[in-house]
């Protein structure tokens, strides 16, 4: 007998909501990426010296950690069990940026604040939270 497992309702909520949080670290990455100046003006010039100073393999991490989390986050939606991949793959890329960030590079006080600090771990609750939360509807057959 195939049956088909009915798509819970919690998945489309986690989904759409982590679309809509991880959305913000795709466009602030973007925008500091291509160096969008509507939104780099905001920072000040000591903030935006540090942005320019990252080195080639601290931009290819903070890449992985956002959009391996903005593909998890579709791959929920479209119950793939890849997702669980890709929020590894976000978690890798968020060691390795935040490593650069608060271990060796010399970040501006303006930035290196308890809120800043606050928000990273934030950070890295809500992607450890996606990930273990995917990993559990791959092992239940929901993600296929």
């Amino acid at each position: 007998m195939n049956q088909t497992l009915k798509t819970p309702w919690h998945i489309w909520v986690v989904g759409i909501l982590a679309i809509l949080w991880n959305s913000g670290g795709a466009l602030d990455y973007s925008m500091t990426h291509f160096q969008v100046e509507s939104y780099m003006s905001q920072f000040t010039a000591e903030q935006r010296d540090y942005f320019d100073s990252f080195p080639a393999w601290s931009v290819a991490f903070w890449a992985m950690g956002v959009w391996g989390a903005m593909a998890g986050s579709l791959l929920i939606l479209l119950r793939s069990r890849f997702a669980v991949w890709s929020f590894g793959i976000s978690i890798f890329g968020l060691l390795g940026s935040t490593f650069y960030q608060f271990v060796i590079a010399d970040m501006p006080a303006s930035i290196n604040t308890p809120a800043a600090k606050a928000f990273t771990a934030i950070i890295w609750l809500s992607v450890i939270v996606l990930f273990i939360y995917c990993n559990r509807m791959r092992r239940a057959g929901v993600l296929r």
